[in-house]
């Protein structure tokens, strides 16, 4: 059977990539640490490092281990810390999976809240498209997922933010020529290089936004989180299809939003698993989101 320690030893050498500096993050001996791995890979039957002069690379079952590892003792310490013994009647960690959203100054401030009230609660959060959210809410890594508009998977409860839903629009250049258009009709949307978020390449192939026609359209790029395809805008790769303030329109980046006409809103959800046990803390929070 595997040790949390050992998993926690084997994803520091990870890492690190160095055993030497591994051992010292863990505040053990080199030697010590190089038989601990040696151990682990003699218990698996596998090879699980490429032993390099300067450099420790993973193999593939290396690379595997690590998805693993990082699951499983992420999940001892979610447990541990439920079951720690505080003063304050409610404590613990509570594990969130969220979408890039406004709707976050909403949970925040129920953050803030639960803070004042239980300073020994303490929030781990965890960002991430829609697949990713689910993943972790299905492996048990996250108690609560907040995301848009989800596909309703029958093991999982769905409860809608009090909020009025994002704005949907595009992402521009600040030269560009349709950044005089205080909307983007659809007439518009069709001529453009569009870049797309992933839950719409992959999800609905017709959804309203477009006017029920993807095959119609240029979508020359798509992306998951939208930081990295701001720079796509900037150098004129495409026009991204995007939710109001998500992105820096106001300093010096060449970059605009305009809403799509007619608006359109994307409603934020609470997810959580079904018949899934939850600490106090947990209770508590979900309470606060659907009563507050």
């Amino acid at each position: 059977m595997l040790e949390i320690r050992v998993l926690s030893y084997f994803l520091a050498v990870a890492r690190e990539q160095n055993i030497t500096r591994a051992a010292e993050f863990l505040h053990i001996t080199q030697p010590a640490l190089s038989r601990q791995m040696m151990d682990l890979e003699q218990q698996l039957g596998k090879l699980l490092f490429i032993r390099g002069r300067k450099k420790i690379t993973l193999t593939e079952d290396g690379e595997y281990l690590r998805k693993c590892a990082q699951e499983i003792v992420e999940l001892s310490e979610k447990a541990e810390s439920n079951f720690l013994d505080h003063t304050t009647p409610i404590s613990g960690d509570i594990y969130l999976a969220c979408g890039e959203s406004q709707a976050m100054e909403y949970i925040a401030a129920i953050c803030r809240n639960i803070q004042l009230e239980h300073p020994n609660v303490h929030f781990r959060f965890h960002s991430g498209d829609a697949d990713t959210i689910f993943e972790r809410l299905e492996k048990g890594l996250a108690d609560v997922g907040m995301l848009h508009d989800p596909i309703r998977y029958e093991k999982f409860d769905y409860v809608k933010l009090p909020t009025t839903g994002d704005r949907l629009g595009i992402l521009m250049p600040k030269d560009s020529h349709f950044a005089n258009s205080e909307y983007i009709t659809s007439e518009i949307f069709s001529d453009l290089p569009i870049i797309l978020p992933d839950q719409a390449f992959y999800g609905n192939p017709n959804p309203e936004w477009i006017g029920g026609n993807r095959s119609n359209l240029n979508i020359v790029a798509t992306y998951n989180l939208l930081y990295n395809a701001t720079f796509l805008v900037e150098q004129g790769v495409g026009f991204v299809v995007c939710l109001e303030g998500l992105a820096d329109t106001s300093g010096n980046r060449n970059l605009i939003f305009r809403p799509l006409y007619p608006e359109l809103r994307a409603d934020m959800y609470m997810v959580t698993k079904k018949y899934k046990t939850f600490s106090s803390s947990v209770k508590m929070f979900i309470k606060k989101v659907i009563t507050l």
